[in-house]
């Protein structure tokens, strides 16, 4: 067998016996990305209901504003967070830096716009279509954003699932403020851009092959989703 062959029975070897190095990774991988997610999008979801039901000249503005966080590269939001987590860094005396935290703040922060930009989108679509009525029943703006946004709670499943994607897939903020430390901080990203620089490529291959079924797994679960959405927004 050629040196690719055996690298994809090594890793086809690692994830069939369960392999607990790579079961370490995996499971760290799932925690820091699903922790980072639920807050981002709890986080975010709030800040794109207010945004959706806001009234101001400067609304435009700060839709911008959200536009262009979202297109931010990952690298510029890890250097912030490591900035802010770094011994001289304001939030420095955390200890957080090279440590799951750090990870978990880092992916949050990066994930913030795109959950926030989803949501003003859903529910702005959802104010055109209910936003009139529920204020002639003397709710305010608070209340109708808050509303809609139980109203559309199946389509903020999918944001979820989305931001989720987009958090598991991320490799240059995590490296960046966690490290990459074997044992601590390893996650799938980080652990196959490592290995594969090393030459070691059973493990990134089957870290890959993890990763990739993640993905498809997700977006599976996504086109089930808009498969079950109705194609118009419910009454309250």
């Amino acid at each position: 067998m050629n040196s690719l062959t055996e690298s994809l029975a090594q890793a086809f070897g690692l994830i069939l016996h369960l392999d607990a190095g790579l079961l370490e990774i995996v499971g760290r991988s799932l925690f820091v990305s699903l922790v980072a997610t639920l807050l981002a999008v709890f986080i975010g979801a709030a800040l794109g209901t207010l945004l959706a039901v806001w009234s101001s000249r400067f609304k435009p503005a700060a839709v911008v504003v959200l536009n262009t966080y979202v297109a931010i590269p990952a690298v510029v939001v890890g250097l912030v967070v490591y900035i802010l987590l770094s011994r001289s860094g304001p939030l420095g005396s955390l200890g957080w830096l090279f440590t799951v935290p750090a990870m978990i703040l880092a992916q949050t922060v990066l994930v913030i716009p795109l959950a926030a930009t989803i949501t003003r989108q859903i529910i702005e679509d959802a104010h055109q279509s209910l936003g009139d009525r529920l204020r002639s029943l003397g709710a305010g703006r608070g209340l109708v954003g808050m509303l809609l946004l139980f109203n559309e709670r199946h389509a903020m499943v999918t944001v979820l699932v989305t931001c989720f994607g987009r958090a598991i897939s991320e490799v240059g903020t995590v490296m960046m403020v966690g490290g990459n430390i074997d044992g601590f901080t390893r996650v799938m990203t980080t652990t196959i851009a490592l290995e594969t620089s090393k030459g070691d490529l059973p493990l990134a291959i089957g870290l890959g092959i993890v990763l990739l079924l993640v993905v498809l797994i997700l977006n599976m679960v996504l086109a089930g989703l808009r498969a079950l959405q109705p194609r118009d927004h419910p009454a309250l």
